[in-house]
């Protein structure tokens, strides 16, 4: 009971100290496990992901595998349970040939960490080869003269297997005439021996039959026997000798199959049979077997295929040299291999990413990189590097592992992908080099707002537009990829005298198409200023705004309209609204060029659909006036005439330059007069005229005459009697004499308008200025130029006395008897009911 419960301790301590082995490998990023060989496909090797703390459902999405270093994947990961399971039924005598400690390393790569677990596994033997001769039979050969106690070397046994399941004794059994001794040799090998314990007699027995039997120390063990035949011979006296104990041979390992590598040489005294050496191979490894071969009669060793440093770099063989009496010399052959440049680096990419973020910082890994060459010494020695021009570097990780990381923040605006070039390159001359690419794809970032095509934009459009009109097309690029680069247009909020801008107009949010939602006046809006926003599909999104200016271009969708003369009253009623009429005075003296009215109009469009021309476009007297191109001036063309009517009716037409021009028509009344009496009676029969349609209005006009004509009678007395006030004063005999109403001789005529006369206080006076802009064009009558009615009196605080000190002092005398045809004109305006 004591014993068993030591037992029971000893193995709990055993495992603890396992445990905490594993846990502390695992804390360092190694992991050691341990399996038999021979173990079936899928075999449990270890639990990696309870080992390493790997979550067993992210496994399959961090691209977690397993990279042998050899040649051979014996190792895989389960996916589903993370347990590291035999690949493939491992042999551990082929895999270690001669080896005490069979390990196999491999790595567990997670690429989404890109870390790498390093991961040793111990192969344990297990007894599954028996011991086996190299030669079923083996023939001595002795003579009868033997001495007792002789000693022969026999051939070894050779067990694949290591430790207790190795080769551990020999038995002998057949004869009383020898006996078995085993001697250890300098490797800790068994040599077995045969030893003659008996005199032998050919007489007696010319042969004698042996059993060899070699035994290992598994449990069951295993045997392998070899038949001995001694015969028996006549007096052999000599036995061959080597020149040397030990042969030593250093080749390449790309020295041609089939060369002679060594000579070993055996020399026998004897004469005749007993002198005659031939050769053969003691002892010898299965696989040196296989490389090697020696010529029974010359002793060269030669090349049977061809060498490998990588797979062993020294090779031993026992060679026997026996002559034909049975006796022989051992020797030893130790042929090295020397390594020779003819493995290039081997580059394996174990975990690469195909795409990555163009914002990742610097030092983002990439790729990790695995790199070994099977040569030796500096042959071996492996030096990396990354073609130029890329923004990536190579950074050391452990072991034989490279990491590529970014030496900086990319740009996938500049470059969208990259194939970097991984080099690897030997220390042999000439060096050997291979290379790996990696394709690496650059996501896009949204860190790019839209870039308008101009700074700004501006458009013309021409009033009147239908609604839904195209006005231009705003386009934005962003160099963005995907949705981080769709591009949508929206307006600025604003507003338009007093209304929302997108009552005005609208875009497009796809095209950026702008177009306008009404119909647009230039004579109310001639410009329309906005800003467009477009704004990429990125999260957040980056936006852009540019400037638009929407210039109203106009029409000529505005005939001209005609200030002066004021509308007739009934063209006004009919509803028409292009015809103007008034009456002018125009005495019969007048000169040729003299003035008589004066056409205002204006136009509300602008530049040339505002330029008005005027022309006359119908006169009772095609004659005797004309009408100013630009300025409107009607004048007359000669003087008028007795034959001339007193009533002259003049249409004067006012036209703009647009296209097609518009017009517009004043009607004129001129009335030719020599005196008051005159001007009254055609003032008179114009009013009877205009009111013949009905009475109560004729009566009306009669008195409004007769009231016009007294009042200015008196006012006109009222004049002279001032005037002879101050020429008596300044003691001036020159009066002016009062003509029976005879309107000549007059120096300042002031008719006071009676119902629509209009009479001029001072001398008539237009101030027009016109522009390209119609409704900057001005028309200005000189101060007190024109009143529906006289003032009775000048008001108090500003006397105004009609003529002045001056005035008096460089008046001269005026001849009754002569009209005074310098003095200005005074003119009525009649504005018909």
């Amino acid at each position: 009971m004591c014993a068993a419960g030591r037992r029971w301790g000893r193995r709990q301590r055993a495992l603890l100290w396992a445990v905490l082995l594993v846990a502390w490998e695992a804390a360092w990023g190694q992991l050691r496990y341990s399996v038999p060989e021979e173990m079936p496909k899928g075999s449990f090797v270890g639990d990696v992901a309870k080992d390493l703390g790997l979550q067993l459902l992210g496994t399959r999405n961090r691209g977690v595998h397993i990279l042998d270093k050899g040649r051979t994947q014996y190792f895989a990961l389960h996916v589903k349970t993370g347990h590291l399971v035999t690949a493939e039924r491992i042999d551990r005598e082929q895999l270690c040939e001669n080896v005490q400690q069979c390990v196999l390393r491999c790595e567990l790569i997670v690429e989404g960490q890109m870390q790498v677990y390093e991961i040793e596994v111990e192969i344990t033997d297990i007894n599954d080869n028996a011991p086996s001769f190299r030669e079923a039979e083996i023939e001595l050969r002795m003579s009868e003269t033997t001495a007792p106690g002789s000693r022969f070397l026999l051939a070894q046994a050779h067990d694949a297997d290591s430790g207790r399941n190795s080769l551990q004794s020999y038995e002998l059994s057949g004869d009383e005439h020898f006996s078995l001794a085993v001697q250890a040799g300098p490797g800790g090998d068994q040599r077995p021996e045969l030893v003659l314990a008996k005199a032998l007699d050919r007489e007696e027995a010319a042969f004698h039959e042996l059993v060899l039997r070699a035994m290992d120390g598994g449990d069951p063990a295993r045997t392998g026997t070899a038949r001995i035949r001694v015969t028996v011979l006549d007096t052999n006296d000599n036995a061959p000798v080597f020149s040397q104990a030990e042969y030593t041979v250093r080749v390449p390992e790309d020295v041609p199959v089939g060369s002679f590598l060594v000579t070993v040489t055996a020399n026998d005294a004897d004469e005749g049979v007993y002198g005659y050496v031939k050769y053969s191979i003691q002892k010898i490894t299965e696989r040196a077997s296989q490389i090697f071969q020696l010529d029974t009669d010359t002793g060269a060793v030669s090349l049977l295929r061809s060498l490998d440093f990588e797979e062993g770099n020294s090779y031993e063989l026992e060679v026997q040299a026996h002559d034909g009496g049975g006796l022989s010399d051992t020797a030893k052959v130790v042929v090295t291999v020397t390594d020779v440049n003819d493995n290039a680096p081997e580059l394996t990419v174990s975990s690469a990413l195909s795409d990555i973020a163009e914002d990742a910082p610097s030092g983002t890994v990439v790729a990790l990189l695995h790199v070994e060459d099977r040569d030796s010494g500096a042959k071996g020695e492996i030096r990396c590097s990354l073609d130029g021009g890329v923004p990536f570097r190579l950074e050391k990780s452990f072991g034989a592992y490279y990491r590529v990381v970014t030496a900086r923040e990319l740009d996938r605006e500049q470059v969208s992908e990259y194939n970097v070039t991984v080099r690897a390159a030997d220390g042999g001359s000439p060096p050997l080099q291979s290379s790996a690419v990696l394709a690496l794809r650059v996501l896009d970032v949204n860190d790019n707002a839209p870039v308008f095509a101009e700074e700004r934009y501006s458009a013309r459009l021409a009033e009147n537009n239908a609604a839904g009109a195209l006005v231009l097309t705003v386009r934005a690029t962003d160099a963005d990829w995907g949705q981080n680069a769709r591009v949508r247009y929206r307006l600025a909020e604003g507003r338009v005298r007093g209304a929302p801008l997108s009552s005005y107009v609208s875009v497009q949010a796809e095209t950026g198409a702008l177009y306008a939602l009404r119909s647009f006046d230039y004579e109310q809006l001639r410009e329309l200023q906005l800003w467009v926003r477009a704004e990429d599909g990125g999260a957040p999104a980056l936006s852009s705004n540019v400037s638009v200016r929407l210039l109203i271009v106009d029409e000529n969708d505005n005939a001209p309209q005609v200030l002066y003369p004021p509308p007739a009253a009934a063209a006004a009623a009919a509803g028409s609204g292009a015809a103007w009429s008034g009456v002018e005075l125009a005495p019969r003296w007048a000169e040729a060029g003299a003035l008589v009215a004066k056409v205002v109009a204006v136009d509300a469009d602008a530049g040339q659909n505002a330029w008005l021309s005027y022309e006359l476009a119908k006169a009772t007297e095609p004659g005797l006036f004309r009408v100013g191109l630009h300025s409107g001036e009607v004048r007359t063309a000669r003087s008028p005439l007795a034959r001339d009517a007193a009533r002259q009716s003049l249409v004067v037409l006012v036209k703009d330059h647009g296209r097609p021009a518009l017009s517009a028509t004043a009607t004129l009344s001129v009335v030719l007069a020599e005196s008051v009496a005159e001007l009254l009676a055609e003032l008179g029969s114009a009013a009877d005229g205009a009111a013949a349609p009905g009475e109560p209005a004729a009566s009306l006009t009669r008195w409004l005459v007769l009231a016009v004509a007294a009042v200015s009678c008196l006012f006109v007395a009222f004049l002279l009697l001032l005037l002879a006030l101050r020429l008596r004063r300044w003691r001036r005999q020159q009066l002016l004499p009062a003509d029976s109403g005879a309107l000549r001789g007059v120096p300042v005529s002031h008719f006071v308008g009676i119902d629509g006369v209009r009479a001029f206080l001072q001398s008539y006076s237009h101030e027009v200025s016109l522009t390209a802009d119609s409704r900057k064009s001005q028309l200005r009558f000189s101060g007190g130029s024109c009143c529906d009615t006289l003032p009775a009196r000048p008001p108090p605080d500003e006397p105004a006395p009609l003529l002045g000190d001056e005035d008096l002092a460089g008046a001269r005398p005026v001849d009754p008897a002569l009209p005074s045809m310098k003095d200005p004109l005074e003119f009525v305006i009649i504005r018909e009911a």
